[in-house]
């Protein structure tokens, strides 16, 4: 009995996903994340099943959806054994309580389906701690939901007191546990600062990127190392720190996990400690997965993101435009004289146009397929030359060419020292 219930709780939920169409969501955007949210859902075990949309001015401030949308979820939950429905947005505490009235099974949104997925890929005690303080902070506006059987609003003789002691009580402990969190991720913040500062003076180099896009894989070929990679959302949570050498020349390279849209503050408010490796990065690779449609958007994405993390003064970047291997095109008939779409536009004029905005500072490559990634490594020793010639213009021995007798030796890129200083720390 036990090891059926075990089995149970393993297997994957089904469930159907909600979105709005509103004057600032369109219809294909708001397709676009649910795509995202679907794949989202997937990474945390579930199964999507079905998708409902809805046109309006704005949500509807009970129960998200109209009434008629809401009945229809209601129908197709009862008729097809759906026991997860999954909204795009995030919803308040009053929200949740009229829906799971309603539908009678479990509502996530947005953000307790991304704290879910942290969760559960949480393995280090730091990146536990950081994400249950993000939890904490999610439920502690929530907590008068858990209690609809005690609140005031019932009244009643005997009602008043109750209700509003154990939300309260809650409400102090979890205050207390998120004080105590903050003084945890306080101490581990100085290790890391101490770790940063032990690590000496080598050039650092951090991968950003949106999530997914295979910032670990590129990892894994510049450091020979074996960092997790898998292609679901957020498959690396732990900061990873690897000493690479390309040609003669060593610098640090750190590999975080992937940024995303509508990306819950809590996350970005708990994760600081992470977020330093990025913000002390003296260059910053930004790792774009070129074959998907909406790759701008998510440039844009990570490009606010990275704003809000190191401030006004912008570092250095290149761009690596990854999953060229992926990329599709439809060429236009040449009687078709409508304006070109995304769809229209060749990889080759994608890099004409990017190298000119990014003044060279941009490669096209596949990590999967290994293509062009000695380009990657030429402009990754280029820009962390000129980091390492500024800070110490005296060492111009540290950039002449191997001699002949070494240029056949495995010692191009990456280095197998025990220079492993893996964080504990998570990333967004």
């Amino acid at each position: 009995m036990i090891e059926d219930n075990i089995i149970n709780q393993e297997t994957s939920e089904r469930t159907v996903l909600v979105g709005l169409v509103t004057q600032q969501q369109s219809q294909a955007k708001v397709e676009e994340y649910l795509d995202e949210l679907a794949f989202l859902a997937t990474t945390a075990g579930a199964e999507p099943e079905a998708r409902f949309i809805q046109k309006m001015d704005y949500p509807n401030p009970r129960t998200y959806v109209g009434k008629g949308k809401l009945e229809e979820i209601q129908k197709y939950v009862e008729d097809n054994d759906i026991g997860l429905v999954i909204f795009d947005d995030d919803l308040s505490p009053k929200q949740v309580a009229n829906i799971e009235r309603e539908l009678k099974v479990k509502i996530l949104d947005r953000t307790s389906l991304i704290l879910d997925i942290f969760a559960k890929r949480a393995q280090t005690a730091t990146a536990r701690t950081q994400v249950e303080l993000a939890q904490y902070q999610y439920l502690l506006p929530r907590l008068t939901r858990l209690w609809t059987h005690l609140e005031r609003q019932r009244g009643g003789i005997g009602m008043r007191g109750p209700g509003e002691t154990q939300i309260e009580t809650d409400r102090r402990i979890i205050l207390d546990k998120i004080s105590r969190l903050k003084e945890e991720l306080r101490h581990i913040d100085r290790q890391k600062s101490i770790q940063r500062k032990n690590r000496g003076k080598l050039t650092r180099v951090a991968l950003v990127g949106y999530t997914n896009v295979g910032k670990s894989t590129i990892m894994n070929l510049l450091s020979k190392s074996e960092v997790f990679a898998e292609n679901k959302l957020f498959a690396t949570l732990d900061t990873t720190v690897r000493k690479v050498i390309i040609d003669n020349l060593p610098f640090l390279l750190t590999d975080t996990v992937g940024f995303i849209r509508k990306l819950p503050t809590h996350l970005v408010d708990s994760f600081k400690s992470t977020l330093d490796e990025v913000r002390e990065a003296d260059l910053l690779v930004h790792v774009v997965d070129v074959s998907h449609p909406g790759f701008e958007e998510q440039i844009a994405v990570v490009d606010k993101t990275l704003a809000d993390v190191c401030g006004p003064n912008k570092k250095p970047m290149i761009l690596v435009f990854n999953k060229i291997d992926a990329f599709r095109y439809t060429p236009k008939d040449e009687d078709d004289l409508t304006p070109k779409t995304r769809e229209n536009i060749s990889l080759e004029e994608f890099k004409q146009t990017w190298m000119a905005k990014m003044n060279n500072n941009c490669v096209f490559i596949s990590a999967k397929d290994r293509i062009n990634i000695d380009a990657l490594k030429e402009l990754l020793y280029e820009k962390a030359r000129e980091i390492h010639a500024e800070r110490f213009p005296y060492n111009d021995f540290l950039f002449q060419k191997y001699d002949q007798d070494y240029a056949d030796t495995d010692t191009d890129f990456g280095t197998d020292l025990p220079t492993d200083t893996s964080s504990d720390s998570s990333g967004l």
